[in-house]
């Protein structure tokens, strides 16, 4: 579904943000990006839709070049929530907001209110459709970002920091949809400090520094590698921690927990 390969980003301004990236990711994949701030994890993934295109090097999703397709085009195929929703955000209604998507996508209406009914239950948001999206929470206003795109039923999605400003029913709620979107067969990417999300949720952990990509493996296997962990500059899991500290064999989710205490 994806390739990226030696991808070079730079600036205007002249920082160089990403340094020769080469990815491949699958369909169906659940792949969680990490890695400290200015890593290069964003503008990796905005190449992905085009709203980026390469210095140098080529990025290719469903066998199209994203450089020579425009954002519009590309978004038949990636959907992207943003991590701040007011640079997503525009519609009167979050009814308005959701159902933008597949009507610029050209579905019938019995498509789009199929779509649109999902994606707000989904997120919670049926009973807040008739609601000027402005005029709820900041994490409300990210839970309609996230509506807007899963109602386009693209085949891959894109979730930049979605815990972020979620309490704990928030974030069970976009586990949720990540396990649907998956069973549904979709491609679901995540960048995300959430360690812990990440692990409980997604198989596969890219962890990047400096532009690069310094560890790419099964979640498991990425975090059994402590420089590169330190590398990316985030924190393992809690349960890991907790197993080491035990003296457990290593456990990233509260289910490997379990089994390795009850041995």
């Amino acid at each position: 579904m994806i390739s990226i390969a030696s991808l070079v980003y730079a600036y205007a301004t002249g920082t160089t943000a990403l340094r020769g990236v080469d990815l491949e990711i699958g369909d169906g994949e659940l792949v969680a990006i990490a890695g400290q701030n200015g890593a290069g994890k964003t503008t990796l993934v905005r190449h992905l839709n085009g709203i980026f295109t390469p210095t140098e090097g080529t990025v290719t999703v469903d066998g199209r070049n994203t450089a020579e397709h425009s954002t519009a085009q590309l978004a038949h195929t990636v959907g992207y929530v943003f991590q701040n929703p007011n640079q997503q955000l525009f519609a009167r209604t979050v009814r308005a907001e959701v159902e933008f998507g597949p009507r610029n996508l050209g579905h019938d209406e019995a498509r789009r209110t199929e779509l649109v009914t999902w994606a707000l239950s989904a997120t919670r948001l049926t009973d807040l459709a008739g609601q000027h999206p402005y005029h709820l929470s900041l994490a409300e206003r990210k839970r309609v970002a996230l509506a807007s795109v899963l109602a386009m039923d693209t085949p891959v999605v894109v979730l930049d920091e979605p815990t972020t400003g979620q309490d704990h029913a928030g974030v069970q709620d976009i586990a949720a949809i990540v396990a649907e979107l998956h069973e549904r067969g979709k491609t679901v990417i995540a960048i995300t400090h959430d360690m812990d999300f990440c692990a409980e949720n997604f198989d596969r952990v890219v962890l990047m520094a400096d532009g690069r990509v310094v560890r790419d493996a099964p979640a498991r296997e990425a975090f059994a590698a402590p420089a590169d962990i330190a590398a990316a500059a985030v924190e393992e899991p809690q349960m890991l921690r907790l197993s080491n500290a035990l003296g457990l064999p290593p456990a990233i989710t509260v289910d490997q927990f379990v089994k390795e205490i009850s041995r």
